[in-house]
């Protein structure tokens, strides 16, 4: 007698009903890691404000300061990024019926994608907060200056370096001082559009700021020659490091964000395992 096997196609490895992704579970862990973000950013700025001093040989050098600043905005990125990819995994939906490698991988992209998130969330309601601060903090610097004062801008200083005399009453009364206003702004405009691109002076502009430097100043014109030259050198030095400083903020900050994104699926990994009770555990011996 012949026993007849009847199997029905489909039965058991048709997709499963629930969604790949848990959107609700993502939206929780991303804001999770913004909230985290925030507090610990607030404690940091704190903390690197009660490091710093403005006075001479106090408080941690530049250098460590900036160093400091990467490996903090690392571990911003591993605490934030951990925790809301732990929470991304463990309240997402269980899924039945799916191949425990592809479980794995669909772990993984929900912390992946609630990282992604909460970088996005934070790089636009983070970034408004910190406009309005930076800018209410130049509007009240520029409401307690003096009225009659101009709006100052990047070249100022080297222009106030360039054109200091010895005597500077003398050139404070009558028609000098029209003079003096329209040539410190002529100086102005002259730094900033031929240092803007990292440019250097033409040697005609650099011959004309020299001998209004010796009109102004009353100095000779081989030391305005040498005055012009120092100003121009340190306004080169200056932006220089500028520009270092902004390179390495940069570097650190990519760091982060990737740190950030390994973390945040290697949690949600962990969270999904532990929801499903498949996380892997070290034999007692």
């Amino acid at each position: 007698m012949i026993d007849t096997v009847v199997i029905q196609p489909g039965a058991e490895t048709g997709e499963p009903s629930v969604a790949g992704v848990s959107w609700a579970a993502v939206v929780a862990g991303a804001i999770v890691s913004c909230a985290l973000t925030l507090v610990v950013l607030a404690f940091g700025i704190g903390l690197g404000l009660s490091v710093v001093s403005p006075w001479g040989g106090s408080g941690v050098s530049a250098t460590t300061f900036k160093i400091g600043t990467g490996l903090y905005l690392v571990v911003i990125a591993m605490l934030s990024s951990s925790i809301g990819g732990y929470i991304a995994g463990r309240l997402r939906s269980r899924w039945i019926g799916v191949h425990s490698d592809e479980v794995y991988f669909r772990d993984t992209a929900h912390g992946f994608v609630a990282w992604a998130l909460a970088t996005v969330l934070g790089a636009v309601l983070l970034a408004s907060p910190a406009s309005n601060l930076l800018g209410g903090t130049s509007a009240g610097v520029t409401q307690g200056a003096v009225s009659s004062a101009s709006r100052t801008g990047p070249m100022d200083g080297y222009v106030d370096t360039l054109l200091r005399s010895d005597a500077p009453a003398a050139q404070s009364t009558g028609q000098n001082s029209g003079n003096a206003s329209d040539s410190r702004g002529e100086m102005v405009r002259l730094f900033t559009s031929s240092l803007r691109n990292g440019g250097d002076l033409k040697p005609a502009d650099r011959a004309y700021v020299s001998k209004v430097v010796a009109a102004r100043t009353g100095l000779s014109q081989a030391d305005a020659d040498k005055r012009a030259n120092d100003v121009v050198t340190q306004a080169k030095a200056d932006m220089d490091a500028a520009r270092k400083a902004a390179a390495q903020l940069a570097f650190w900050l990519t760091a982060s964000l990737l740190i950030g994104a390994f973390c945040a699926s290697l949690a949600a990994t962990e969270g999904g395992g532990l929801r499903d009770g498949t996380w892997r555990r070290r034999p007692t011996r």
